[in-house]
């Protein structure tokens, strides 16, 4: 992921550092501050019922979705580590340092008055991030966007949006909002919408999270 934020053009101040478990032993090992969570995770027959029943929920009942959130479609096969990276970048872009040529905050400043939808069509034309992502998976890297040839493994974005922790995955219709957070509980907070991952997979072991944090 290193490799992948750089060609992208962002300085090297915030990095990418493995969340090694769920412990707050371990979570204490992760630098300060925290500003995204990535969570890679199988989408096994539980999950997929499980987010069916959650959308006719939030459908039904509603939900609070600050209009500041930036969210993505995922319209690309295997891009949901670019997805859920744009995710992460796109709603801490304030703390981002990027530099004057990168290709991100180019399309960031494109797409910001974009719908989700417009947004997953124009990365599909948007060849400086498409060919980083395509290269940096080719490079056989262990860590993110490779993993995305694993079609049964998905990427989505934990962050904090005014105060809302929200959960930012492409294949869903809108964000989920799992309630309020802050800049010190974040990390925490994030961590805890993980488990609810896990517990609802308890076979499983294929899940795996990377903190966005200050370098």
């Amino acid at each position: 992921i290193f490799q992948f934020l750089k060609q992208l053009g962002i300085h090297p101040d915030w990095q990418f550092v493995d969340v090694y478990g769920m412990e707050p032993e371990l979570l204490s090992m992760v630098p300060r501050p925290v500003c995204a969570v990535l969570l890679l995770f199988p989408v096994t027959e539980k999950y997929e019922t499980f987010r069916t029943e959650e959308e006719e929920r939030i459908k039904a009942k509603g939900q609070d979705v600050k209009s500041s959130v930036y969210f993505m479609k995922q319209t690309i096969n295997n891009a949901c580590g670019t997805i859920g990276l744009i995710h992460a970048i796109a709603n801490n872009r304030d703390k981002m340092n990027f530099e004057t040529n990168s290709s991100l905050k180019k399309f960031l400043e494109d797409s910001l008055s974009m719908t989700p939808e417009e947004r997953a069509k124009y990365l599909e034309t948007y060849e400086a991030i498409r060919v980083t992502h395509e290269s940096s998976a080719h490079e056989g890297q262990t860590e993110a966007p490779s993993i995305d040839e694993k079609v049964d493994l998905h990427f989505i974005a934990l962050v904090n949006v005014g105060g809302h922790l929200y959960e930012l995955d492409g294949r869903k219709p809108f964000p989920i909002n799992h309630g309020e957070t802050s800049d010190d509980s974040f990390l925490e907070d994030a961590i805890e919408v993980c488990k609810k991952f896990m517990e609802r997979d308890p076979e499983e072991l294929r899940f795996n999270a990377i903190a966005l944090s200050a370098a």
